[in-house]
This record gives C-alpha cells, structure tokens and sequence, in this order.
C-alpha cells in the first residue's frame, strides 16, 4: 500500500483509490499534463517501456538526428562502407510483447525516425508492418521518373518478419519497374486511393503468374499509398494475407492501422531520400573536386586535358559518348606572352552557322574510355552533332534534345554517323574562355540506361563546361609561361657560356691596318678560297677586309670600332663544335662575297643588300650546337619549345639580333629607321632560309623563273628567292671546292653528325638515320652522291643558267660527284683504303692534287692537312710564306692559287657591278 497522501482540506486521499480512478480514465492524465504541468516535470517523467509523446520531449530527438544529418562523420558512415557502420537493429516480435498497442505504435515509429538508408529504413518499414497488421508478407515501391513519365521501383519485394535485408535487397537491374494506371500498386499509385482485395484471385489486376512461379497462394492484399506532406506519392505499400484470420481478409481496423503508420513512414522516406540525395550532391562535388585538381594539374597538353574532363563527365552523367568541339578562330588565335587573345579574333561576333568552323574536335566513349579519338576536318565537316554545336556557339545557351526522333528543329530523325553510331538524345553547352567569349562547345550523348537527360544532368553539363573553358585557358597561360620560360632557359644559357669581344682581341683588330684583299694573297675573290692555313686572327682581318670592299663604314657611317667589335663577338658566340662552327661562317660569307664581284651577282643587290647578306652569313649558325633540328625536337630542348619550326635557325637569327642589341655591337645603328627595317627583314630572311626544310619549295620557284628566262631580280618576290638561294649556295659551297679541300669538309660534317648519332644511341636508346651512324661509315660516298644529286647540283646549274660566271661552281660539284662516285665504286671499307687510292694516283679525275696522305684521315683527314685548332702540325714551307700586310701586322699567305684559275682572283671590281 503506498504513503497516503492529504488534500487540501486535509482529508488523506488513498494512492491506490487515484491509480484505479487513473487506470479506468486513461486520458485523464493526459489532459492534466497539458493543463498544469512544468517542463521541468516532463523532463524527469522517464518511463521503462516508452518515451512521452510530448513534442517537447521528443524535440531533442529529432534534433540530434538533423544535427547527425550534416556532419561529416555520419557522410563518412555511409560513403566509407560498413567498417565505422552502427549494427542494423531490427525489432522482434519479443521486443512489443510487453507494450501496450499505443506503445508498440510509437516504438515502431521511433524505430525508423532516425534511420536515412533507404534500402534499410524500407525493410524496416515491411517487417514493422508485418508485426502490426500481421500480414505474412508485403513489398514497398518508391516512386521514380519526370512528370510525364512516372513509375514505380521496388527492390524489396514479399519481404516477411523473418526477411534478412541482404538476402531479399535486388539491385537497380533486377528491380520490378511498375508505371503508374498498371497493377494494383500502378492504380493505387495514380489514384492516390488504398485498394483492399479480399481475395486476390478474383481480382483481374492481380497477376496470378507470380503465385505461379514461386509456389505461394496470395489470397488478400491491402495496397496503400505513402504520400508527402503536400500530397504527393512518393511509393506504395502492399500487404498480403492476414495471418490470424481464416479467411486471411484485412480488416478496417488494420486499414487505420496501416494508414496511420505509413505517415510515419513517409516522413522517414522523405528524409532518407533527401539524406541519400544529400549524399549524391557530396559525391558529385567530390568528383567536380577531383576534376578541378586534375584539370589545373594538367597543362601540358591539350589532348590529355579534355580526354580527362570527358572521362569525368561521363562517370558522372553516364551517358553513352562525349565530345568537345573547338573553334577554328580560337584555335588559330595568337596568344600573346599574358596568355591573352589577340585582339582582330572573331571569336564571340558570330551570327550565322556558316560563320562557324570548328577545327578541332575530340569524341571519346565508355566502352574504350582510354582512346580519345582526335576527329580529321572531314568528319567534322560531315558530322551532324557539329552543326548542331554551330548553333549553341551562336545562340551561347544549353540545348536538351530528350529525343532526336520527335524534335522537328534537326529533322526528326536520329543522328548516324559513319561508324554507325546513332545519337538518340544529346545535351549540348558552350565553352567560354575568361572573358565570356564562346570557343567551343561540349557535348554528352545517349544516357546508358536509355531515359533522357534531366536537370540535374545539365547542371552538371554546366559545371564541366565551366572547367573545360578554365582548363583551356590554363593550358594557354601554361603554354605562355612556357614560351617565356624557355626563352629565359636559353638566354641565360647563352649568356652562360658566351661572352662578349675579348678586350685583347678586340684592341689587335681596331688597331690593325687592314688593305684590300688585292694586296695580299688569300684569294677572298676566288671560288677556290680555303682557310685552312689562315689563323683565327686572320679570319678577323679578312672579315673586316670583306665589309670594306662594301663600303660600310663610308657608305653607311658604320663606326669603325662597332664594326670591329660586333665581328669578335660574332665569332667568339660561336661553339667550338666540329663543323658548324666560326670557320664555317666565315666560309660562307667568303663565297657570298666572291658571288658577289666574281659571280657578277652584285648587279641584282643594292650595297646595304650586300652589307646585310655578309652579316647573315656570318652569323647564319650562331649557338649552333652540332646537332640539327630533328635532335633539338628528340630531347624537346628549351629550343624546340621556343620555337615550332626551323629550331636552330630562329635561334641562329634571335641571336645574330641579341648580339646586334648588347651594347657597342650594332652595326646598323646609324641607319635610318626604314633601312634598319629593310637590314633585320632581310637577316631574317636570309638566315631562316638556310633550313634546308625550306629550300625545296623556294628551289622550285626559283627553277620555275629561270626555266622562263627571267632575268629581273632586281625587286619584289623574285630578288627573296634569289637571295634565299644564294644562302644556300654559300651554306652548301664546299662542295664545290678543289678535291683535298671537299673531301676535308665533308670528313669534318660526317665526324659531327656521327657525334649526334653515338648520343641518340647511347643516350637516347634509339637508331640514328644512315649518315649520322658511325657503323655505316663505309657509306660516306654513297650518301655524299645523294645530298649532291638532291641538294646541291640543282641549285647551282640554275645559278650557272642566271649568270655564266656561276659556272665555275657547277663545274665543281660534277668533278666532286665523280670522286665521290669512283670512290663508292673502289669502295671505302677503311679510311685507309681512300689514302692508298689517293697517294697511287687511281683517281686520275681530281681537280687538283692533294698533298701527300700519311697513315689515316682522321680517321679521314691527312693528318698535316688537320687545322692547328684540331691537331697541331707543322705548316709547309709554301704555307710559311707571308704577304705584307702594314708596318705593324703581317698576314700568312694562303696556298698559291693554280695559273688556270688566275682569271677568278683578280678584283672584279672594275667590272660593272651595282656599287652604290
């Protein structure tokens, strides 16, 4: 008996009288508490089997799971796996037994308010439903598709009490699709309004296949549908056979029962579903993440940037292909050292498709995500999905086709093209650059589970189109940066190894008294010039000589000291490499200045013409580094970054204009500005025409005026191709020298070559081309006979048809070619074998007798024939001679020229010759 308690007018009451009177008036309670009392109280009424249904008691609950709802943690739970995953409790039937029917209402509801798996919280939902309307079985559709096109999935079906959720759960495949209107769960779903069928078979809804197939009689179902809270269907729930009745029939109670739990529920699944998309939107932010860090990682190519945007994209969309096209102008435009388009683009001015072309395109599909196909002009000339692109690059807006077949704006009819690809439905958007101008479009076709693109899918597409334009213009800004870069790397390597005149050097030059070149005997007017027995210095004073027969420092007020200078430094930035080196240059301008006065070609140039071509030649290999440009693009040297074509050449010329710009180097500085234009115009011209690359097309050109007896190259395109031509007979012309001097040459441009050749094998692992291999040495004449018949007798027979006094040079290259070809015909096994030919006398056709061979030619050369700068020898007592050159400076003579070739060493001068 409990303590008696007293009222107010002090008369004891009986607790068990109160707990009688409460019991037979449950609701009584219920109505004081609402009246009078505190939050405190509630608070501290703790009941064993349930908890109040108090909305301030509960209010805490629903918190934590709002709060659980956005932390990290619980994201983690549910993207990480089943490692940090809670146990899935399930209550018993053991669990209830105790509660009273309110009590076991509100335990089942608490049992899925929490839960945000939706696979989970919906075998909950049937197994919950089966304790409280104890039905044998039932399976929950959830409500899936657009608007117009609605249906229902259902990967829990007949799932009973006793269901363990991963033996019932079926994948997306394998889930049972309904459309709304069909079946009883379609009709309960369209209608919005529960179905009770006593008995199932007399029901032509029912579909009695099923109870075929698995053996199980159906006999009463109750369907019912789960609505929001603003009355939309967002799934069905159907009950089967009653478990306690003989007629398995569910009553009007169990009808409330149902109905009043399935609020519950659609509060649940609201909540799961928003948690689930929630979850989605987390994943898909992670992979645009994902996307941006690759999209800014990648700069290097333009190819491996898109293919993996595409990828990307189709991970997320699922869709079948995609593609991106690019625009012509946009791919054409130059970009300037900011990474900024120049400003004459037509890029964002279109108004009509035919002012659209794309240039570049790019299709990759998932069943072979690792070829990204690169699309010729001709496909995209011939693909449809481009000019449908050509409007959304005008129109700059998103176009969602759901159905190729039913839009009349492309033709109702889908898109094949010559792979037999049909394009069904697509989703196309544009691609800005940084200043909102289109440069192209993206496009995503065919979503592999054949419905068509949502909403959802274009703002994703938006989203990719966005890190396409910034991954494009970052490529731009990279390749900008790398451009300067490169030009940074190469000068401060330049600069490195380079370094201006030598005091010394420079002062012996100022001072020297040069005199004309017919006062001393070097035969700097002769097509037989050799330097052999010229020392560097004389190299420099026969230089100087050379601009003076111009005229340049009379004639153009060129200061003495510059002129001097510039040619130390000329010469001193040349690398000591094996062929391509001062010595050739100075070669070259030496042929240039004899075609000049003995090839009576001067009558076609104006002298600053003349100036200008003497400087090209001279710096026309400046830095070379004794490999070509096939080499320089191998080991993708800062050069070939810097430079897309004719490597070496713009190299050679920024450098001839690096030196021209250091201080007290400019030649050209008294000049006005109109010629200094004319000066650097034909610098470059000339230099950058000694890529042999070139050559061929300008040789057809030249062979072309020749053939038709021009003779005007006094101006205009006619006078380039003539001076372009003449870069290349003086950059070429040792093959037209005496024998010992060619065959001396051609030993010293096969030794650099072979040099190339041992580091491409020994460096870069591969085989080099025949004449750069040092195993196929043996081959020398062969290949020599080659580069004449290909290079070097077709330019000089058309020099000799423009002018009679060429002649001499063409001659020279037939007499060569026959040495060559007598020695590929004894054959050249050892260097050896070509001395002992020489020294018997068997090669009767050579131009002039070579001195006498000793034991090897390097391997190739007469070792007295070596230059001092190779190998050191003692000169011959010809070489000995000298010819005054002033009171203070002595010039070596060079070997005495042959009587029959006189007529080329005087100073034609005299003759008539455009001498301004």
């Amino acid at each position: 008996m409990a303590d008696k308690a007293k009222q107010p007018h002090g008369k004891e009451i009986d607790p068990d009288v109160v707990e009688t009177f409460l019991e037979t008036n449950p609701t009584y309670i219920e109505k004081w508490l609402k009246l009078h009392a505190t939050d405190a109280l509630i608070t501290k009424i703790k009941p064993v089997t349930s908890k109040p249904i108090h909305s301030k008691i509960e209010a805490p609950k629903f918190m934590n799971v709002a709060k659980n709802v956005v932390t990290n943690k619980l994201l983690k739970t549910y993207l990480e796996g089943s490692e940090t995953k809670k146990e899935i409790k399930v209550m018993e039937t053991s669990d209830l037994k105790n509660m009273r029917e309110e009590e076991v209402f509100m335990q089942l509801v608490r049992d899925i308010a929490s839960e945000l798996n939706v696979d989970v919280l919906c075998h909950k939902i049937l197994r919950n439903v089966s304790l409280l309307t104890k039905s044998d079985r039932g399976s929950l559709f959830l409500s899936r598709g657009t608007t117009d096109n609605k249906f229902l999935v259902s990967k829990l079906f007949d799932v009973t009490k006793f269901s363990v959720l991963e033996d019932c759960l079926h994948d997306e495949e394998k889930a049972i699709k309904v459309p709304y209107g069909r079946g009883i769960a379609g009709h309960v779903a369209q209608s919005k309004q529960f179905i009770n069928i006593p008995e199932a078979y007399d029901d032509p809804r029912f579909n009695q296949d099923v109870d075929k197939k698995t053996g199980y009689r159906t006999h009463s179902i109750l369907c019912m549908p789960i609505l929001t809270a603003d009355g939309d269907v967002i799934g069905v729930a159907q009950i089967i056979n009653k478990r306690d009745s003989d007629d398995h029939a569910f009553s009007t109670e169990d009808i409330k029962i149902f109905e009043k739990y399935l609020i519950f529920c659609g509060i649940g699944i609201t909540n799961a579903q928003l948690f689930e998309m929630s979850v989605k939107e987390y994943q898909r932010n992670q992979l645009l993440l994902t996307l941006a860090r690759g999209v800014f990682e990648e700069q290097h190519s333009l190819e491996r940037l898109c293919q993996k945007i595409m990828t990307e994209a189709q991970s997320i969309v699922n869709c079948e292909r995609c593609s991106i096209y690019l625009l012509k102008d946009f791919c054409e435009a130059k970009i300037d050292d900011n990474g900024e388009t120049s400003k004459d683009t037509k890029l964002g001015t279109y108004t009509t498709p035919n002012e659209v072309v794309f240039s570049k395109a790019f299709d990759l599909f998932y069943t072979d995500p690792g070829n990204l196909m690169i699309l010729s002009k001709a496909d995209i000339d011939k693909s449809k999905n481009a000019d449908l692109g050509k409007g959304v690059a005008i129109n700059k807006k998103l176009v969602n086709v759901i159905d190729l077949e039913m839009d009349s704006r492309y033709g109702k009819a889908y898109f094949v093209d010559e792979s037999g690809f049909k394009t069904k439905s697509l989703v196309c958007m544009p691609i800005v650059d940084n200043k909102c101008r289109v440069i192209g479009v993206t496009q995503l076709i065919n979503k592999r589970n054949q419905q068509s693109f949502s909403e959802n899918d274009e703002n994703i597409m938006e989203a990719f189109s966005i890190f396409t334009g910034l991954g494009i213009h970052n490529c731009q800004m990279y390749e900008s940066v790398s451009r300067l870069m490169a030009k940074q790397r190469v000068a401060l390597e330049v600069l490195s190894y380079h370094a201006m005149a030598p005091a010394e050097e420079l002062k012996m030059l100022t001072n020297a008294e040069i005199k004309g070149p017919e006062c001393y005997d070097v035969g700097l007017y002769s097509f037989d010039f050799d330097d052999y027995f010229m020392s560097d210095d004389e190299t420099l004073f026969a230089t100087i000589c050379m601009f003076n027969e111009i005229g340049v420092v009379e004639k153009f007020n060129v200061n003495y000291e510059v002129l001097c200078r510039w040619t130390c430094s000329v010469k001193k930035n040349y690398r000591n490499v094996t062929y391509h080196n001062w010595r050739h240059a100075f070669n070259v301008a030496q042929t240039m200045f004899t075609i000049f006065f003995s090839g009576g070609l001067c009558e076609y140039l104006q002298d600053l013409e003349m100036f200008a071509l003497i400087a090209a030649c001279l710096c026309h290999d400046l830095d070379h580094r004794g490999t070509n440009n096939t080499f320089q693009v191998k080991v993708d040297s800062p050069l070939a970054a810097l430079y897309s074509t004719s490597v070496m050449e713009h190299h050679h010329f920024d450098h001839c204009i690096m030196i021209l710009n250091s201080e007290g180097n400019n030649i050209f500085d008294s000049l006005s500005a109109e010629n200094y234009r004319l000066v650097i115009k034909t610098l470059e011209h000339a230099i950058i025409s000694t890529d042999l690359a070139l050559y061929f097309g300008k040789r057809g050109n030249f062979k072309a005026l020749i053939e038709k007896g021009e003779k005007n190259f006094h101006t205009g395109p006619n006078k380039e191709i003539l001076k372009a031509m003449m870069m290349t007979a003086c950059d070429v012309a040792a093959i037209c020298k005496p024998w010992e001097i060619q065959f001396r040459t051609a030993d010293l441009v096969s030794a650099e070559f072979f040099e190339q050749g041992d580091v491409e094998k020994e460096e870069l692992g591969e085989m080099p081309i025949a004449m750069m291999d040092r195993d196929k040495k043996s081959e020398l004449p062969k290949m020599q006979i080659g580069f004449i018949d290909a290079i070097c007798t077709p330019v000089y027979d058309l020099f000799s048809q423009l002018s009679p006094k060429m002649k001499h040079l063409y001659n020279g290259v037939i007499d060569n070619r026959a040495n060559w070809n007598r020695l590929a015909e004894i054959g050249m096994d050892r260097v050896d074998d070509l001395s002992d030919e020489i020294n018997e006398g068997k090669m009767g056709n050579l131009r002039s007798t070579p001195q006498k061979v000793t034991s090897k030619l390097s391997e190739g050369l007469p070792s007295q024939n070596l230059p001092p700068r190779l190998k050191p020898a003692a000169p011959s007592k010809k070489a000995n001679q000298t010819a005054t050159v002033s009171h203070t400076t002595k010039v070596k003579g060079a070997q005495q020229q042959s009587n029959n070739n006189a007529q080329t060493n005087h100073n034609p001068k005299s003759k008539s010759c455009n001498i301004i």
